[in-house]
C-alpha cells in the first residue's frame, strides 16, 4: 500500500474530530488520513485499538488516551495544550467522535474558548442502518443506548407515542431484553430493523416485526455490535 507522507505544516484549525472506520478499514478518507499525519497529537478512545488504525495507513503521530474515564480530567490539560499552538485530532475507536462516544465535554470547552474546531464527514453505524432498514428516514430520531436501569422504563414509555423512526444502540448480551420490551412498549406488530456487524464480514440486517424479530434472535445466539431502527407510531 502507497500512502504519501505529509511534513507536520500549519493547519487552518486547532482541534480536528476525524471519523474512523466501524467496520472495514477502506472506509478511512484520505483527507482523515492525511489530518492524522498533519497534527501533533491524536487524542485517542483506546490507543491499543486506534494503533492498528494508525499502522495500517503508516501514521506515526504521537498518540495520547482520552476516555470516558479520563476525559473530564484531560480536558484543561487539552485546552491548555490547543491555546499554545498546538493541533490535535480526536478519534474513537470506530465512528464518529461525540456518538455514543467521548467528545462532547471537548467540542463544548472549545467552543467556550474559542479554539477553532471542526469535524470532518465520515463513518458512522446508524446512517446506513437507517438507509437499509426501508423504514421511513425523512424523519427520524437518534436515541443511542437506552439507561440500563434508573429511567429506562420511564424512556420507553415516553418513545411509546413516538412518530418518528427511532434509532438505537444494542450490545448483543442486550439485544433480546431491548426487542422484548420495545414490543411491550410498542406493540409486538411494530416494524423494525436490527443491523449488526456493519461494513464487517458477517454484516447483516434482519426485518420483520418486533414479535419476529425477538423471536429469530431467541433461537439465533447474537454477537456483534447492533443498530436497531424501529417504526414511529403511526
Amino acid at each position: 500500500m502507497q500512502i504519501i507522507f505529509y511534513y507536520k505544516a500549519d493547519l487552518d484549525t486547532q482541534l480536528y474530530i476525524v471519523p474512523t472506520p466501524i467496520g472495514n478499514l477502506k472506509d478511512m478518507t484520505f483527507r482523515a488520513v492525511e489530518i492524522l499525519q498533519k497534527v501533533d497529537l491524536i487524542l485517542a478512545e483506546d490507543t491499543r485499538t486506534s494503533g492498528k488504525l494508525l499502522k495500517h495507513y503508516e501514521i506515526a503521530t504521537p498518540m495520547q488516551s482520552f476516555h470516558m474515564h479520563n476525559e473530564h480530567k484531560m480536558l484543561a490539560w487539552i485546552i491548555e495544550r490547543l491555546k499554545n499552538g498546538e493541533t490535535m485530532a480526536l478519534i474513537s475507536d470506530a465512528g464518529t467522535p461525540a456518538i455514543s462516544d467521548p467528545g462532547f465535554l471537548l467540542v463544548r470547552a472549545c467552543v467556550e474558548n474559542d479554539i477553532t474546531l471542526e469535524t470532518l464527514p465520515g463513518a458512522t453505524a446508524f446512517v446506513p442502518a437507517l438507509v437499509n432498514s426501508g423504514l421511513p428516514n425523512e424523519k427520524f430520531i437518534f436515541e443511542g443506548f437506552l439507561p440500563v436501569k434508573k429511567g429506562r422504563q420511564t424512556r420507553l414509555e415516553f418513545l411509546s407515542n413516538e412518530n418518528r423512526t427511532m434509532i438505537f444502540y444494542e450490545s448483543p448480551h442486550k439485544l433480546l431484553k431491548t426487542l422484548t420490551q420495545f414490543s411491550d412498549y410498542f406493540g409486538k406488530d411494530r416494524k423494525v430493523s436490527v443491523s449488526r456487524e456493519l461494513t464487517k464480514l458477517y454484516e447483516e440486517t434482519k426485518r420483520g416485526t418486533l414479535a419476529e424479530l425477538a423471536q429469530y434472535f431467541t433461537d439465533k445466539n447474537p454477537k456483534g455490535e447492533f443498530v436497531i431502527i424501529v417504526a414511529g407510531k403511526k
